[in-house]
């Protein structure tokens, strides 16, 4: 069995590992996705040790990483639009742990322009991790 195959061998059932390569994602992942039957989709990932404080607890500049890039989704989900963070706001709200599976989501609220309001969760279980909020510009389509 691969190493691929063995972080991926407790990944819950619909989510599919990203293919990032290179770059933010591919430091910080492995990283995941499913779609909803919305049609939105939720991001994920399991806290390794590589993600943690000292004391064992998703970092929070991890959390921070996975919001803009989760938030920021929620834009080229389905219309395959390139955008780049104008501002990210995150609270707090609880911690998650070494091995704890992640989720995030975001959701338009508002257009302006090229600028979009996204509002978005992160949570472990039933326990919200972190909330917050995004402005995202829409660059040209990829």
């Amino acid at each position: 069995m691969s190493s691929d195959s063995l972080a991926d061998a407790d990944i819950p059932e619909g989510f599919r590992r990203l293919k990032w390569r290179s770059g933010y994602g591919a430091t910080v992942g492995p990283l995941y996705e499913r779609d909803t039957p919305d049609g939105g989709f939720v991001r994920a990932f399991k806290v390794g040790e590589h993600q943690t404080n000292m004391l064992k607890n998703c970092h929070g500049g991890m959390l921070m990483g996975f919001a803009d890039m989760t938030f920021g989704h929620v834009i080229s989900h389905g219309n395959r639009r390139n955008w780049i963070t104008v501002r990210l706001l995150v609270d707090f709200i609880a911690g998650a742990s070494l091995g704890e599976w992640v989720e995030g989501t975001g959701k338009v609220t508002g257009i302006d322009g090229s600028f979009y309001t996204v509002q978005g969760r992160i949570w472990v279980g039933e326990r919200t991790v972190a909330t917050g909020s995004g402005v995202f510009k829409v660059l040209e389509q990829r």
